[in-house]
């Protein structure tokens, strides 16, 4: 049949893709055109391409708003949960903050006391510090000195020279009265010296005071340095682990050391134990400070404000 031959030819390509209005108003197309056939009679053309056109109209609208919606009634897709941050490892971890009016931590650059064991025993032999240092102070007799740190210590020689002479040379020390001046000299022996500044182990120390005639025992054990005529011997474990009223009162082991260096000097230079001048002051440096401070606070000086500072004597 030759309209059923056209009908094939017409519908035969595919139409995929195609909006569903264009799609219907083609198949109308093909259906009227079978249709005539059949009768005889063949629809008017305009009225079919009327139909094209509407049908086009409409598929563009529907590709439109769909492309174009209005955000407000445009359906949402709520947009994903962000993860949560990751928790930083430890090291990088910010610190908390102090609670409100508490002080923030101070890291502290100088120590109470030194960590790790202290020799107890040493060889009982002593490197001196080599050279000549300046003369400290400006006026009075140059009392010459020397250096010298026991083998076995594990203290160095020129650490311990360097600063028992910035000790003796500071405007606080001994120097600062003007009376005296000090100058430190080589250990060979070429020079003759006044005394000698020693740190040693605390047996050493206990034999070298009590061949001296001077105890460094409290309570039966090794505590204190010692004066002994023409040395000044200092104990290492004091040098290393201070002294309790200075460890109870926060004060630097450096500035322990500073006073120890001036008390046993002082003896040295004929001078006697002192009490405390009044309650809450600076303690003379002739205070026994590594043991009681009498009512006074930590100093490590003979002098204060350009001033000598003492207190009445102690036996």
């Amino acid at each position: 049949m030759p309209g059923r031959d056209r009908v094939r030819g017409r519908r035969g390509c595919k139409l995929r893709g195609t909006p569903a209005a264009v799609r219907a108003t083609l198949t109308l197309m093909t259906v009227s055109d079978a249709d005539a056939d059949a009768g005889g009679r063949r629809p008017p053309r305009w009225w079919v391409a009327l139909l094209i056109i509407a049908a086009l109209g409409l598929a563009g609208a529907a590709s439109i708003g769909g492309r174009w919606a209005d955000p407000a009634t445009a359906p949402t897709t709520p947009p994903p949960a962000t993860p949560p941050p990751a928790t930083p490892p430890p090291a990088f971890r910010p610190l908390a903050d102090p609670p409100s009016g508490a002080p923030a931590p101070v890291a502290s650059v100088d120590p109470l006391v030194l960590g790790g064991p202290v020799p107890e025993h040493g060889t009982r032999r002593f490197d001196f510090a080599g050279g000549r240092g300046p003369v400290l102070g400006g006026r009075g007799p140059v009392l010459r000195f020397r250096v010298a740190v026991e083998r076995g210590s594990g203290e160095h020689v020129a650490d311990f020279a360097a600063l028992v002479q910035a000790t003796l040379g500071d405007q606080r020390g001994w120097i600062g009265d003007r009376r005296r001046r000090f100058q430190r000299v080589s250990g060979s022996g070429h020079e003759s010296a006044n005394f000698v500044v020693y740190l040693a182990t605390r047996d050493t120390a206990d034999r070298m005071c009590a061949a001296g005639g001077t105890s460094v025992r409290i309570k039966g054990r090794v505590f204190t340095s010692c004066r002994v005529p023409g040395a000044a011997i200092i104990n290492l474990d004091r040098w290393r682990l201070s002294a309790p009223p200075y460890v109870r009162a926060r004060i630097p082991l450096s500035v322990y050391r500073q006073y120890v260096i001036n008390h046993e000097v002082g003896h040295e230079l004929g001078y006697g134990h002192e009490g405390c001048p009044k309650l809450g002051s600076p303690a003379p440096v002739m205070v026994q400070q590594t043991l009681n401070l009498r009512g006074c606070v930590p100093y490590a000086w003979p002098r204060y404000a350009g001033r000598d500072l003492t207190g009445p004597p102690v036996s």
